[in-house]
C-alpha cells in the first residue's frame, strides 16, 4: 500500500486534501480561522480542489452555517438553502448587537432612519429581497432628497450586517446603485447682536447653553450632556466623551465667552449634568427647541431658517476668521478635514485676511 507523503500531510485541511489532478474530494468541509480582528473566516476547497478563503463572519458558528447553507450547496450544484428571516427581523438582530458598541443616541437615529425601508420590505424574507435590487432602486427614488441617503444609508448597513452574518449572498441595496450624499445645507450665521437678543429671550439655563453652544461647536447632542466633571476650568477645556461610541473623545479648549456662559448658571448640587433640566437629567434638546427655542426665534425677529445646530457653524464661521486651519477645527469639533470643506468651504475662502495676515506673521527672505 502507497503512503502519501510530501505536502499533502502538511496541508492544514486533511479531509480535504486531493490528488494531483482529482476533483474535490467527496468528504470536504468548510473550515474557519479567528482572524486578528476577532472575526471568523471560512476556508474550503473548491469543485477543483484548491482552497479557497472569503468572508469574514462575527462567530464560528456563522461562518459553518454559510458554507452548509450556501457553498456547499453550490458546490454540489444543488440550490442554496433558503433563509427565512425577514428584513424586520435582522433590523432587530442588526440594531440589538450594535448597541454593544454604539451610543442610545444612535441606535435611536437608526431605528428611525430604517422606519421607511421597514414599512416597504420589513415582511420580506432575506431569500426574497436579496433578489429584489430592482424593487429597491425604486423605493430608494421615492425618498425626499434630503433623507434619501441617510435611510438608504442605514439599510446598506443593515443588510451588510446580513451579508456577513450568512443571511444574505449579496446586498440588494448596494446593487441598486450609489447613494450620493445631499448637497451641504446652506451654513447659517449667526451674528453676535442675534445671539444677544436670543438669549435675551430665554431663561438662565438656555441662554447659557447657546452660549456655550456657539463658544465651542459642540453638538446639541454633546453639550446637552455635559457634566460638570467634564469641564476643567484650571486647564480651560472640556472633555467630550463618547460622542458617537462610547470609547470616543475630544478636548475642546474653553474661551474666555465658553467660560463666562458656564459662569452664569446657577450653583446645583442634586444633578451632574452641567445644563441640568428640573429633574436633574441632561438638557433635553427637544423639548427646548418646540417650548423655548421657535418662541424665542419669533420674538427676537431672527431670520428663518434658525436652527439650533446653526450655533456649531457660528463657532466654526469664527474660528476660521479667526484664522485657524481647516486641521485645526476638525480636530476641535470633531470631524473629518473633508466635512470640514464640504460644510464650510465658502466659509474658508472669505477667512483669506487671516490666512494672509498668518503668513506675513512667519516672514521670509
Amino acid at each position: 500500500m502507497r503512503v502519501a507523503s510530501g505536502p499533502a500531510l502538511l496541508s492544514p485541511f486533511p479531509e480535504a486534501v486531493a490528488l494531483r489532478g482529482a476533483t474535490m474530494p467527496a468528504d470536504a468541509r468548510g473550515h474557519v480561522r479567528k482572524l486578528p480582528s476577532g472575526k471568523w473566516q471560512l476556508r474550503y476547497y473548491d469543485k477543483t480542489g484548491i482552497k479557497r478563503t472569503g468572508g469574514s463572519f462575527g462567530s464560528k458558528t456563522d461562518a459553518l452555517n454559510h458554507y452548509r447553507d450556501v457553498v456547499e450547496p453550490e458546490l454540489h450544484g444543488r440550490p442554496a438553502a433558503r433563509c427565512d428571516l425577514t428584513l424586520q427581523e435582522l433590523a432587530d438582530v442588526f440594531l440589538e448587537r450594535h448597541a454593544a458598541v454604539a451610543k442610545p443616541r444612535t441606535i435611536e437615529t437608526l431605528r428611525g432612519r430604517l422606519s421607511r425601508p421597514l414599512a416597504a420590505f420589513g415582511s420580506v424574507p432575506l431569500a426574497d429581497l436579496e433578489g429584489m435590487t430592482d424593487e429597491v432602486a425604486g423605493f430608494a427614488a421615492t425618498l425626499p432628497e434630503r433623507y434619501r441617503y441617510a435611510v438608504v444609508s442605514a439599510l446598506r448597513q443593515t443588510l451588510e450586517t446580513g451579508v456577513r452574518y450568512g443571511y444574505l449572498t449579496r446586498n440588494p441595496a448596494k446593487l441598486a446603485g450609489k447613494n450620493p450624499q445631499p448637497p451641504p445645507r446652506p451654513v447659517r450665521i449667526y451674528t453676535a447682536d442675534e445671539l444677544k437678543r436670543l438669549a435675551g429671550e430665554l431663561g438662565t439655563r438656555g441662554a447659557a447653553a447657546i452660549r456655550f453652544a456657539a463658544a465651542t461647536g459642540l453638538r446639541p447632542g454633546e453639550w446637552a450632556e455635559l457634566e460638570r466633571r467634564d469641564v476643567d476650568r484650571a486647564r480651560r477645556i472640556v472633555q467630550v466623551r463618547g460622542t458617537k461610541t462610547y470609547r470616543s473623545r475630544r478636548e475642546v479648549p474653553l474661551t474666555t465667552a465658553a467660560l463666562a456662559a458656564i459662569e452664569t448658571l446657577p450653583p446645583r448640587i442634586d444633578s451632574v449634568y452641567l445644563f441640568s433640566s428640573t429633574r436633574r437629567g441632561p438638557f433635553d434638546v427637544n423639548n427646548f427647541r418646540r417650548r423655548e427655542w421657535g418662541p424665542a426665534i419669533e420674538a427676537a425677529s431672527i431670520e428663518k431658517p434658525a436652527r439650533i445646530y446653526d450655533l456649531r457653524s457660528t463657532f466654526a464661521s469664527n474660528a476660521l476668521a479667526a484664522g485657524l486651519t481647516t486641521f485645526e477645527l476638525a480636530r476641535i469639533m470633531g470631524t473629518s478635514i473633508g466635512m470640514i470643506e464640504a460644510h464650510y468651504g465658502t466659509l474658508i475662502d472669505t477667512a483669506h485676511d487671516a490666512i494672509l495676515a498668518r503668513l506675513d506673521a512667519v516672514g521670509g527672505v
